[in-house]
């Protein structure tokens, strides 16, 4: 099961066929158990409803995916065109956390969410900068949202979300994020660490231009 949630997300429709009988030549004889989603199941069709959206198999398919992604590591993808879902899937997953909270269900807490399109500032307006004149530190947009969701510490989850092209003059500066570190080194000297309560979730069109330290870093896209 852990081979295939982790691995199905990131495939394209083609190629899932192939993974399947991949798997059944792996581990003849085994049957693929059937996960109940039960509470959360029903949260994110109710949400769903609620925006006044279909309950289409795939898209419900992708918030599941995404939750169990988010529920493996701290920092997932949404890889996808416009207009394929990837708002929609991150947007009703927070809506079913926040229905499942307001229900009192056990395990589940409500998601405030921190957007950036890290592509609307420079290098230095994102994570902060030293004024070459004065020597006075700028905060940065990025660095001051990670650092008020990581000195909360209330049990609501906080997904940082970085909406927006990746390329390499910001998203480098997130592998140490992205690591087992858990850690965002400013040029300030100053470290903030990331809680378990605090994820990254990056929402980009393609990986054409992310290097293979970053891609490494994260698990299967969500979309």
């Amino acid at each position: 099961r852990a081979v295939r949630d982790m691995s199905l997300p990131k495939l394209v429709g083609p190629d899932v066929p192939l993974f399947n009988a991949l798997c059944g030549d792996l581990f003849p004889g085994c049957e693929m158990p059937t996960v109940d989603y039960g509470d959360l199941l029903g949260a994110i069709k109710d949400s769903l409803t609620e925006d006044n959206l279909q309950h289409n198999a795939n898209i419900i398919l992708k918030v599941i995916q995404t939750y169990e992604a988010k529920a493996c590591r701290h920092g997932n993808m949404l890889v996808g065109k416009t207009m394929t879902g990837k708002t929609t899937a991150w947007k009703t997953l927070q809506k079913a956390h926040l229905a499942l909270k307001k229900a009192k269900k056990a395990g589940w807490e409500k998601v405030t969410t921190y957007i950036v399109n890290p592509k609307a500032f420079s290098l230095g307006e994102l994570f902060g900068e030293y004024n070459l004149v004065t020597r006075e530190w700028t905060d940065g947009t990025l660095s001051s949202c990670m650092r008020e969701a990581c000195a909360d510490e209330k049990p609501d989850l906080k997904w940082i979300l970085m909406d927006g092209p990746v390329d390499t003059l910001w998203i480098e500066s997130m592998n140490t994020v992205l690591d087992d570190n858990k850690l965002l080194t400013l040029i300030s000297g100053e470290r903030i660490s990331m809680p378990p309560m605090v994820k990254c979730l990056f929402e980009v069109e393609d990986l054409s231009v992310a290097s293979p330290a970053t891609v490494s870093r994260l698990p299967p896209p969500g979309a």
